[in-house]
């Protein structure tokens, strides 16, 4: 026996900011002028700052000027990994060469593009995962025994965040979690829930719901986003097995997603709705027994093996204080242990305006000005994608799920260069016949209603 298949995808929003004043004097372009800059290539041969890629993903320019890009389906958390990977490159050479325009056309400058989650005005923005759920009618009971995993989960998969108080400058675990209103929501940015409760499955709506979570951090570490997204899978699939977590459900998730956060002891007792207390720590190593004793007798791929062992491992350097047996793979660990470096050396506080630049730096996916692609070269940040893997998925959707059929579509429409239309369940060429397939099933990685159409583009 082994785990259920599951499709996985991410959306991740990137901050976008120039440095460098203009030639004349003048202040840096703003976001929205940066963006259609960074954009302008895509609209030249897409039509739109919203289009599907040869991956099978999807790029596009979001509310707030924020370039995003959402992975193709996976059913695998290591092409996750992979398909997010490449995201980042795609946009790095948007970047660079939107860049190299701004120069060749007086405005000076260059762009920045920034995997976090809040601006320097306090604006925020997110990184949102997708869970593929079989249609049930106990959703709601799903997503309220979800709720206090995803407040618990910040104190493994937080990206580590500055907060000033009034009491002095402190280290926390998430930047997100002190934008967050609600538990559950059909909005997005107006309360920013912890779950999106829209129901949109980008599938057959009679099998299938999609877990649509909001509340998580943007990863920089490769294994930061294998461990978010390969920990939540496990313990979805232990719910849809059956599993309760009844007993752990929050009497306040709101109040406690911000005490864990502020917490980096993960010690600070919680108000469960049964009327007893339990930390965030205690919570988590709750969680993975269960999941242990769930998958007891499975037979595990190498990558779910390798989250649990990381998901015991980042809890064990909580439980000890010892947080180097993770330095080099969660993010609030890896942006702790650096601040910390730095500050000892140069004397600087927390709220120090070096300090700010180093965790901006932090998270610039720019392999000449971003820290991450220096620390993986050094060993200092631990890789799960090869730099081969990551430049084939810049063009290559995952081979086993609705994202290959996408992608192949794509890339003939591209090609023979006929004008077509897409999203994630409809391909349409847009000819006389305006023929339309419409694929309901994200795990079918073969259609012959595709293949009938590719093959009509050169009819």
């Amino acid at each position: 026996m082994s785990l259920a298949p599951r499709i996985i995808g991410l959306e991740t929003e990137y901050g976008i900011t120039v440095h460098g004043a203009r030639p004349d004097g003048g202040p840096p372009l703003g976001a929205d002028e940066a963006a259609r800059h960074l954009f302008r290539k895509v609209v030249e041969w897409g039509r739109s700052s919203n289009v599907f890629l040869r991956n099978g993903g999807r790029l596009y320019l979001d509310v707030g000027s924020h370039p995003e890009y959402a992975t193709a389906e996976c059913d695998d958390v290591r092409d996750v990994v992979v398909q997010d990977r490449a995201g980042e490159a795609i946009l790095v050479e948007l970047a660079e060469e939107a860049s190299a325009r701004l120069a060749e056309e007086g405005d000076g400058g260059r762009i920045h593009l920034l995997k976090n989650n809040v601006d320097s005005a306090g604006n925020a923005f997110g990184c949102h995962e997708n869970y593929l759920l079989r249609r049930r009618r106990d959703f709601q009971r799903t997503v309220e025994q979800l709720v206090p995993f995803f407040v618990t989960r910040q104190i493994l998969t937080g990206a580590g965040a500055v907060r000033e108080t009034v009491g002095g400058a402190t280290y926390c675990f998430s930047q997100r979690s002190e934008h967050l209103w609600d538990a559950m929501s059909s909005a997005t940015t107006r309360s920013r829930p912890i779950i999106n409760s829209r129901d949109e499955p980008h599938g057959d709506p009679d099998l299938y719901r999609r877990l649509h979570v909001i509340s998580g951090d943007s990863s920089v570490a490769e294994t930061t986003t294998l461990l978010k997204t390969g920990m939540t899978a496990l313990l979805i699939d232990l719910l849809e097995s059956g599993g309760r977590l009844d007993d752990l459900v929050l009497s306040d998730p709101m109040r406690s997603i911000r005490d864990v956060s502020r917490d980096l002891t993960a010690t600070t007792p919680l108000e469960l709705a049964n009327g007893r207390s339990r930390s965030a720590l205690d919570m988590q190593e709750e969680y993975l027994e269960r999941v242990l004793a769930h998958t007891a007798g499975m037979t595990l791929r190498p990558v779910e093996q390798q989250v649990l062992e990381l998901w015991e491992r980042g809890l064990r350097a909580l439980r000890t204080g010892d947080h180097s047996l993770v330095d080099t793979e969660l993010d609030w660990a890896i942006k702790h242990r650096l601040i910390e470096r730095y500050r000892a050396g140069s004397g600087a506080g927390l709220t120090d305006v070096r300090v700010d630049r180093l965790v901006l730096a932090y998270h610039d996916i720019s392999p000449t000005d971003g820290l991450a692609a220096r620390l993986r070269e050094r060993g200092l940040m631990a890789r799960v994608a090869t730099d081969e893997e990551i430049l084939a998925a810049r063009t290559t959707p995952p081979q086993t799920t609705r994202a290959k059929l996408r992608g192949d579509f794509v890339a003939a429409a591209q090609d023979r260069r006929r004008d077509h239309t897409v999203d994630w369940v409809h391909l349409k060429l847009n000819d006389a016949s305006q023929y339309t397939v419409l694929c309901k099933d994200p795990f079918a990685n073969t259609d012959e209603r595709v293949d009938a159409l590719i093959a009509a583009m050169d009819a």
